[in-house]
């Protein structure tokens, strides 16, 4: 029989290992996107509109798009997950209806993003009739960040320890006070978590997109939430697989572009989740 501490190096050893697996592929990944693609970065690559069939000019209208959509993603989910999540923690009784509705949520963080995308179509771009819209595509991706954002965020507020709540509540303070000025400043940065993970996960779909806002080309930039828009991992699948001679330059540069912007939502998200727990005082 092994002893503990031959145990537990094996069991590091073992860890490493995987954590090797999986950071030497990604790595290798972003090491030939960037080689290949950092050429084609510059101010014009990033503020032109697309020539010559999208194979000279620019991406401003697909990172435009982008960052309309993620924006208008996180400003409706957000908001709404977090709401759900408190109420499911501090309001909710331990019922077998609410725990359906647990279970049920996250089943949904599995579900394919093709399945969203469908839904979006059928409830937004059909039966609210907005058409494929910036507003449709970026409930379709909020609706996908739901599940990721109200499942952390409850994670975040189960974690606050019950004592703050009794002696905010034995000093006169409501519930909704209590709620409001001590569980959730202390739940934030977990809340930021869920942020993080989904908006890197929205940034760079393709399928809910495809069938609710994306298109393959547009000479002009929306001018309201009512218009299609270019986004810039429709406009990377378009440009790598449906146009022929392609510059190799033009592709890697945009697939380069996508991870700065994902890199740079999650870095802000970062730095705002560390303010909230430098904050912390236990």
């Amino acid at each position: 029989m092994l002893r503990p501490r031959s145990t537990q190096r094996i069991a590091f050893a073992l860890l490493a290992l995987v954590t090797i697996l999986i950071i030497v592929p990604v790595s290798l990944i972003v090491f030939i996107v960037i080689k290949e693609g950092y050429q084609a970065i510059s101010i014009e690559f990033l503020t032109s509109m697309p020539r010559n069939g999208m194979r000279e000019g620019g991406i401003f209208p697909a990172l435009l798009g982008t960052i309309y959509l993620v924006t208008g993603a996180v400003a409706v989910s957000l908001p709404t997950g977090v709401l759900a999540a408190v109420y499911l923690t501090e309001y909710a009784k331990d019922t077998i209806l609410t725990r359906i509705i647990k279970l049920a949520i996250v089943n949904l963080a599995g579900v394919p993003s093709v399945v969203y995308g469908l839904f979006g179509l059928g409830l937004f771009v059909i039966f609210l009739n907005f058409g494929a819209s910036i507003l449709s595509g970026a409930l379709t991706l909020a609706i996908m960040e739901l599940p990721v954002i109200i499942t952390s965020s409850r994670e975040a507020l189960m974690g606050v320890p019950r004592s703050f709540r009794e002696v905010s509540l034995s000093l006169g303070a409501s519930k909704w006070q209590t709620i409001r000025h001590v569980v959730l400043p202390y739940a934030v940065p977990g809340i930021m978590t869920g942020t993080i993970l989904s908006v890197a996960r929205v940034a760079g779909e393709t399928a809910p997109i495809l069938f609710t806002v994306a298109a393959f080309y547009l000479p002009d930039l929306p001018r309201s939430i009512f218009d299609q828009a270019m986004a810039l991992p429709y406009h990377l699948y378009i440009i790598s697989t449906q146009i022929p001679n392609m510059p190799k330059g033009l592709t890697y540069g945009t697939a380069l572009v996508l991870i700065m912007l994902v890199l740079s939502m999650n870095f802000f998200a970062i730095i705002v989740r560390t303010y909230f727990r430098r904050r912390k005082k236990w």
